[in-house]
């Protein structure tokens, strides 16, 4: 497809769009607000995901497309409000990339990618603080609403650009070890009292904080490896469930030795 194809296929989507909110058009898509649609744009980044795992093209271009009609119906929504509209969000993403990218668009020089982080962070944080006396937090810039491990990565990564790491891998490593032992001293006896309980949260917390420092420090996905490791059990689960219905039994018959079993005949099998 060229430019001009490009530009055409997007400016039908956009009348399209436009006429599915007007008056002759969509009551369900007349109703909605920024508010409404939150929980979509989010579905359809995951499915997003869930295309590029599967290494589906076909998918994955039409979770894209999905995606990129929730830009394209938010942008809809504030044009008619009188606010922006979709032009506005293009140049507004554009200007980001030429003003963050000045060893392209610029005569600033790097020595790799990782330089063009620390550049890219350094001028984020010039962009918040507005030239004020204030500067804005390293910190800054992560949103709240991310899957609480993800999260934990972002916040790690920014502390990692401005020297606030480890140096090798038995830091974050003895750090786990550490938090393990904090968790097993508050889980003995096990907690009863609402204070002992908060305190075992908390210190799970600190462990779970930890193993995403680990894999940060070694340039994995913690969200990733959870997702697998949770793919993992859904898939034995369910071929023990199998195993075992085919052999008569039912799940909730079978005591914790039969259960034991089963699963470990579905890892060998594996």
């Amino acid at each position: 497809m060229s430019a001009g194809e490009g530009r055409e296929s997007m400016t039908r989507l956009i009348d399209v769009m436009a006429r599915l909110r007007s008056d002759q058009g969509c009551p369900w898509d007349r109703e909605q607000t920024h508010e409404t649609l939150k929980q979509f744009l989010l579905e359809e980044s995951y499915e997003v995901l869930d295309a590029i795992d599967a290494g589906d093209d076909g998918e994955l271009c039409k979770e894209l497309g999905d995606v990129l009609l929730q830009v394209v119906f938010h942008a809809q929504i504030a044009d008619e409000e009188d606010r922006f509209d979709i032009d506005d969000v293009c140049n507004a993403v554009v200007d980001k990339l030429v003003h963050r990218h000045p060893h392209v668009f610029g005569d600033v020089e790097v020595d790799g990618a990782d330089d063009v982080v620390t550049n890219w962070e350094r001028i984020k944080r010039a962009e918040r603080s507005g030239g004020g006396d204030d500067p804005a937090s390293v910190l800054d810039g992560v949103p709240k609403p991310l899957p609480a491990l993800l999260r934990a990565q972002r916040i790690q990564e920014k502390a990692s650009r401005v020297g606030f790491d480890w140096t090798q891998i038995s830091g974050p490593l003895e750090k786990v070890a550490e938090e393990f032992e904090e968790v097993r001293r508050e889980w003995d006896p096990p907690p009863q009292s609402t204070e002992a309980r908060a305190r075992c949260t908390e210190e799970l917390g600190d462990l779970l904080f930890a193993l995403v420092n680990v894999a940060r420090f070694q340039k994995f996905s913690p969200e990733d490896a959870l997702r697998q490791a949770v793919d993992k059990f859904e898939r034995r689960f369910r071929a023990m469930e199998e195993n075992l219905h085919q052999r008569g039994h039912l799940l909730e018959e079978c005591d914790l030795d039969e259960l034991d079993q089963a699963w470990d005949q579905v890892k060998a099998q594996e």
